[in-house]
């Protein structure tokens, strides 16, 4: 306990956390339970944590990302009610960010360098990797993506354009596609391609809004099904088809190519392949808008946790990477927006929508999942609040005068899409179920 417990009398010290070891001695880090700056997000202290097992405090301590997340996932590590593993987490990291993100890396210079090095190996993603990668995080069962994502499935950050608090996600999801939609400067019957295209909403809205035709490709069997059974249902399948194929063999020219949350996937090491080849695809005057989870500061590595348990293969990228990659083969940046705290928004929606379906979840798969799915959303939402990540919006052209001089379009189109808007209700609604009891 003593390394855990050095790490904490250094960290914590706005609102309180209490810790009781497996041998009952109890711990107390921060002074004052009511010195919980509101912006952190979580309920306010002292929050109390048990260790149920000796091991616990030595694994966390080693590497704190990896080894919270696998003792409570293990049951290794408690938190007592009313608080909840997302409180802890945010009050934590909360304190942690005055040290430097730094402090809950790995501990130790061949420690450090052998994560780096591990890191940098995942990320190569040859096609059958990329395909097996894209299975382990995108081909769970339907049910439980139902349960936290907004009705239109979108995977991806929503765009909280007003008060985040008073904001569905649904409605939030949907001026996100009408914002990245804007950026596309599209026209009736142009040929669009949408990378990675999850179960289908963002080509689904472009073929409704403009009369586009739309190609979806990704590598998860399941999404793609369901994906295509949307365009039938939908009476669209002759003008959006979605197919099991990697962006890498895709063939012919497409005015248009759309990328949301592909990136973290591709690999910083496959980053020429994927410029050159989606160059190769598009028209003379065609727009490319890619849409990421990003670094705010320069380039690292991802956590051993989140490759080992959710992204095997993922890399989120700093905008070094994205523009100095693109520019060696014949990309113009024509527009770039950082995307601050939204995704933390949408990932403690999502949170709480897990929470709300914990029995169902559980049902699906074991409670390990569910905890393990908890520190998950926890985790990310604490790196869009309290850490450096962030999304970046990046438009490319290949010639200067593929989009108009100014910004000016975006804001109007953006504005006149949300008027069209028909935002849905999610299914799983509290006040739905309340109005049919």
């Amino acid at each position: 306990m003593w390394l855990l417990d050095k790490f904490l009398t250094k960290a914590i010290k706005h609102g309180q956390l209490i810790v009781t070891d497996h041998d009952g001695k109890t711990y107390t880090y921060g002074m004052d339970a009511g010195n919980y700056p509101p912006e952190v997000g979580g309920r306010p202290g002292p929050i109390h944590i048990r260790l149920t097992h000796k091991k616990a405090a030595a694994h966390i301590a080693r590497y704190p990302q990896l080894g919270a997340g696998e003792a409570y996932m293990w049951g290794w590590l408690v938190v007592e009610e009313p608080h909840d593993i997302r409180d802890m987490t945010l009050l934590v990291t909360m304190n942690a960010k005055r040290l430097g993100e730094a402090s809950l890396k790995p501990k130790g210079p061949l420690r450090k360098v052998a994560q780096k090095t591990i890191a940098a190996l995942d990320g190569i993603n040859m096609r059958a990797s990329a395909r097996k990668n894209a299975e382990h995080t995108y081909n769970l069962t339907r049910q439980l993506y139902e349960r936290f994502l907004d009705e239109d499935r979108q995977y991806t950050m929503a765009y909280y354009r007003e008060d985040p608090f008073n904001t569905s996600l649904e409605k939030a999801q949907m001026d996100k596609k009408a914002h990245l939609a804007a950026k596309m400067y599209l026209k009736p019957g142009m040929r669009v391609l949408d990378i990675g295209c999850g179960w289908g909403g963002f080509a689904l809205y472009l073929n409704k809004m403009y009369d586009v035709e739309v190609l979806g490709v990704a590598l998860a069997p399941d999404q793609i099904a369901f994906s295509n059974e949307r365009a039938e249902a939908a009476g669209v399948a002759d003008k959006v088809k979605f197919e099991l194929m990697d962006y890498r063999d895709v063939e012919g020219t497409f005015d248009r190519i759309s990328s949301v949350g592909l990136l973290e996937h591709v690999g910083t090491i496959h980053y020429p392949q994927f410029f050159e080849h989606t160059n190769r695809i598009l028209a003379k005057d065609g727009v490319m808008i890619s849409h990421c989870c990003g670094r705010s500061g320069k380039p690292g590595f991802t956590d051993a946790w989140t490759r080992k348990y959710i992204f095997p293969g993922g890399y989120i990228p700093a905008l070094s990477e994205l523009v100095t990659q693109s520019e060696q083969y014949g990309w113009q940046v024509t527009d770039v927006e950082a995307m601050r705290f939204h995704y933390s928004h949408t990932l403690e929606e999502w949170y709480n929508r897990t929470v709300m379906h914990r029995e169902e979840i559980e049902a699906m798969y074991d409670e390990q999942f569910y905890r393990m799915w908890l520190f998950y959303l926890a985790g990310a939402e604490q790196s869009f609040r309290n850490g450096t990540m962030i999304n970046w919006q990046l438009q490319y052209v290949k010639d200067r005068s593929a989009i108009p001089m100014t910004r000016e379009y975006i804001h109007e189109e953006s504005a006149r899409l949300r008027e069209l808007a028909e935002v849905p209700q999610w299914r799983f609604d509290p006040a739905l179920k309340e109005a049919a009891e």
